[in-house]
């Protein structure tokens, strides 16, 4: 279930998504936000460079490890623009973060490329839950779904 907290964190998401599309990069963007609900670390996407393991989500796992407990990780929220791909939930699933809540899915976000006449990506786009186990999934929230597909629409368009 999706309350104020969650929405609040998933328009972050948005912005920092619409950040990464203003800079060069894919549209996507991350939020990790601790038990007691104080944000700990955020980022966007910043694979203009070519480096395409640079996923706010990937960066969210590592800073998780350096910075966290495996306790405090456990009860942490990872909130996300696009649900996480298969390298990212890997990486979610290896530092034991506890749930993630997402605005848009990547079945979604595959059929808005396929739309927009770009090509399949080298990466699947599984399911959090065909990727790691015993994690708690929240999405897509509509609401929010509807403005992410509008920053690949400007991403790929003209």
């Amino acid at each position: 279930m999706i309350d104020d907290r969650d929405r609040q964190h998933l328009q972050r998401c948005v912005e920092l998504a619409a950040q990464a599309l203003a800079s060069g990069n894919e549209p996507f963007g991350s939020v990790l936000v601790s038990e007691d609900g104080r944000v700990l670390f955020e980022d966007h996407n910043r694979i203009a460079g070519g480096d395409h393991t640079q996923h706010p989500e990937f960066a969210i796992a590592r800073w998780a490890a350096s910075n966290m407990t495996a306790e405090d990780r456990a009860k942490a929220t990872v909130y996300t623009s696009g649900e996480h791909c298969p390298m990212c939930a890997a990486a979610h699933g290896w530092v034991g973060l506890g749930r993630i809540v997402y605005a848009s899915s990547a079945a979604q976000t595959a059929e808005w490329l396929a739309q927009l006449g770009v090509g399949p990506l080298p990466v699947r786009p599984l399911p959090i839950g065909d990727v790691i186990r015993d994690t708690r999934v929240d999405g897509p929230v509509e609401e929010f779904a509807r403005q992410v597909r509008e920053l690949h629409v400007q991403s790929h368009s003209g």
